[in-house]
């Protein structure tokens, strides 16, 4: 049955936008998915940004549009009206919010099945948008804008240039991963052994490889990854987080960070069917993520 707070029905599911491009991304994949099921689904573009000012919503770099929940939508799911009588109702019998949180990091079969709730959490699964007219639709809306970001821009050329070798996108995700708070979570796992590992198994393969470095510290990976077979990108044109994405995504071969940023990059990926993609055999520090791989992923320990 749906919720009905002070009088008013929800038949809705709101899903709250936060964190960076590819988070946003993974919860743009799962409104996808709901909607294609039929049911009522609204983004929440404000209130997961309200204390993150390093952030903003996002995709409509890729021009994307969804529908937005309106500040009494969000108020009125999550039982946060801020009226006397609504203060004591609460104090009393505790708020009637609908409020859904990701409790753990692999797939939630429950999210799919709900119609009424305000979902908070990344969903960083494929298993949250299954239908294969969904991915097909999702990939077709997240690469549209990529001819007119690159036109007449030098990450034009390193496009081409790409498409035309066996080309190898490799992210290193620093900055905000080493800093306390983050780093408990995210550090020591895509470690300089799991990057040697990797890069020696596409060669063993693919002598000819050349590997394209990505990195939001690209100074600090011209310095680290030396050698006529290293190039490091560093993306300057406008929009160019997005402009990353495609250069990343058009690479053959990938070696992804712990990131969602780079799980997309492989899954846009218009690789051939002998592509090769590595991912660390372990995601996050303090929960278990086995969902977030795809089948074609290689995973590869960063222990010794």
């Amino acid at each position: 049955m749906p919720f009905t707070g002070n009088n008013v029905q929800v038949n809705m599911i709101i899903i709250r936008m936060k964190g960076g491009l590819g988070n946003q991304m993974f919860q743009y994949a799962l409104y996808s998915q709901l909607s294609d099921m039929g049911r009522e689904v609204k983004m929440d573009d404000v209130t997961g940004f309200r204390e993150d000012l390093q952030r903003d919503p996002a995709l409509s770099v890729f021009g994307i549009d969804y529908k937005r929940a309106s500040r009494e939508e969000v108020i009125r799911i999550t039982d946060s009206y801020m009226d006397f009588p609504s203060r004591v109702r609460r104090k009393i019998f505790g708020r009637k919010t609908l409020e859904y949180e990701e409790k753990k990091a692999d797939f939630d079969p429950k999210v799919l099945k709900c119609r009424d709730a305000y979902l908070v959490g990344f969903w960083q699964t494929e298993r949250y948008f299954p239908e294969k007219r969904v991915r097909d639709r999702l990939r077709q809306e997240f690469l549209q804008k990529r001819e007119e970001i690159l036109q007449g821009t030098a990450e034009q050329k390193l496009l081409l240039q790409m498409r035309q070798e066996q080309s190898v996108s490799i992210h290193v995700r620093r900055g905000d991963y080493l800093t306390p708070g983050t780093v408990e979570t995210f550090g020591g796992i895509c470690t300089d052994d799991y990057y040697e590992k990797a890069q020696s198994r596409i060669l063993q393969n693919y002598p000819d490889a050349v590997f394209y470095v990505f990195s939001n510290e690209p100074e600090w990976a011209r310095e680290h990854f030396r050698g006529e077979k290293y190039i490091t990108v560093d993306c300057r044109c406008k929009s160019a987080d997005a402009a990353e994405l495609y250069l990343m995504s058009s690479c053959r071969h990938h070696i992804l960070a712990n990131s969602s940023f780079s799980w997309w990059s492989a899954w846009l990926g218009e690789h051939g069917a002998d592509h090769m993609i590595f991912a660390p055999d372990r995601w996050l520090n303090n929960k278990i993520m086995t969902d977030i791989y795809t089948e074609d992923m290689i995973r590869i320990s960063s222990e010794k």
